[in-house]
């Protein structure tokens, strides 16, 4: 068996997640560990999915959230995979120096954050490392990630949730919240602490009001709750938002997407179009652009600025953003993924392009373009830094140097992170 050796917590543990034992679920494979066998383990690191890393004594590896490099633990297995298995947290038997109390009373069921028990300056020391580790893995270079900038505000930051509930039974609404950690099940959250305040208020009077409507209700939804610059809270998508940043007034529906961290844009804004400006580029492309965050907080720096963007209604509200602000050196133009480049006339040796796609990345079509066109200097904004890592290795063999990789912490107690990389040619 692989394990260091078999554990039964006694009857009187303050269990961290208490799963119930059963019979194994249909499809569970039993090497090297039977269902909810209970293994003592030493965590060796943590991933950048937010979980434990451990290895048993003869190198079999298991994942277990909710602990922390160098605790020592009880976990039980739920599931063992091809190369690794993954347990449910029971008890920390020797706890890390770093590990704080959460201040969220679900945290270790609610799957919405990672990293509450870790104090703050530690989150950002491992962040950093799980993405040095990841540009080491993925693409075998070594090379210097900058320390994480952090958010200002640690907690209260979140401007937009979107709890769920499922379909009613017996004209009753069940639970009214998030996915379990590491389940396919809700769970019931009157309050999310990474949450701005205002969302909060709203969230309970939706609870109630939800609750005791029930019988109007034939299925399940998710919900819109967003807290804007102007303290109004809206809970209607096609409601308009409104954010500032410096001195710029960003409108937007607000079931649309908008950065969920205002406290921190700022300084992000500004370290892109710093990035941007570094090679004395005169022109911006920003593809991806949306709303035109990133469009106009740089078209101070710049003679001319074009964003690009395949939704229609981004574009209208891009558009009306820059006539707002009275910001007359930006273009925005609907374009198709397959012909983003199709319409822009600056010389690439005097181009910059800002790159922010969805978490999948860069589509193959839009890098094609991209090469084509070579800009001399690319900047590279990413939610997911394991995809904007695939595409690096493709920057790489299109002559693109890595110069400059520098993390923000847009989602302070969760395993996100937002990865900005400056890539140049000559």
């Amino acid at each position: 068996m692989r394990s260091n050796r078999h554990i039964s917590a006694p009857p009187s543990t303050k269990f961290i997640m208490n799963i119930p034992s059963k019979s194994a679920p249909r499809g569970f494979k039993p090497f090297p560990f039977p269902y909810h066998e209970e293994i003592e383990l030493d965590i060796e690191t943590l991933t950048n999915m937010g979980k434990g890393l451990a290895r048993t004594s003869d190198g079999w590896v298991v994942f277990v959230p909710f602990c922390l490099p160098g605790e020592r633990v009880i976990a039980r297995i739920y599931r063992n995979d091809k190369n690794f298995s993954e347990a449910d947290l029971v008890k920390v038997i020797r706890s890390s120096p770093e590990r704080t109390e959460p201040r969220c009373k679900l945290f270790g069921e609610c799957g919405g954050c990672q990293y509450q028990n870790l104090e703050y300056k530690h989150q950002l020391k491992w962040k950093r490392k799980q993405l040095e580790d990841l540009l080491s893995h993925m693409t075998n270079i070594n090379f210097p990630v900058q320390e994480v900038i952090a958010s200002p505000l640690e907690y209260g930051y979140r401007s937009k949730i979107t709890p769920h509930f499922n379909k009613p039974k017996n004209n009753q609404i069940g639970e009214i919240g998030f996915q379990r950690a590491g389940r396919r099940q809700l769970i019931d959250v009157e309050f999310c602490d990474i949450a701005h305040p205002d969302i909060n208020v709203r969230l309970s009077e939706m609870r109630n009001s939800i609750r005791r409507d029930a019988a109007n209700y034939k299925k399940g939804a998710t919900l819109l709750i967003r807290a804007d610059a102007n303290n109004e809270v809206h809970t209607n998508s096609s409601h308009i938002a409104t954010d500032r940043v410096n001195n710029i007034v960003f409108k937007y529906p607000a079931g649309s997407f908008f950065q969920n961290n205002p406290s921190i844009l700022a300084k992000f804004t500004a370290h892109v179009r710093e990035l941007a400006a570094a090679e004395n580029s005169e022109y911006l492309v920003d593809a991806y652009c949306g709303a035109g965050l990133f469009s106009l907080t740089a078209a101070s720096g710049f003679k001319k600025v074009t964003g690009i963007e395949i939704s229609e209604e981004s574009i209208h509200w891009a558009k009306k953003n820059a006539a707002t602000n009275n910001i007359r050196n930006v273009d925005f133009i609907k374009g198709k993924v397959e012909e983003f480049f199709k319409a822009i006339i600056f010389d690439a040796s005097k181009t910059a392009v800002v790159v922010d796609p969805p978490r999948k990345g860069c589509s193959k079509d839009f890098l094609s373009q991209l090469f084509k066109f070579s800009p001399k200097n690319v900047v590279y904004v990413s939610c997911n830094p394991s995809t904007q890592l695939r595409d690096l290795i493709l920057f790489q063999q299109a002559g693109y140097q890595l110069s400059q990789v520098q993390p923000f912490d847009l989602f302070p107690q969760t395993k996100h992170l937002e990865c900005v990389m400056s890539l140049t040619t000559q």
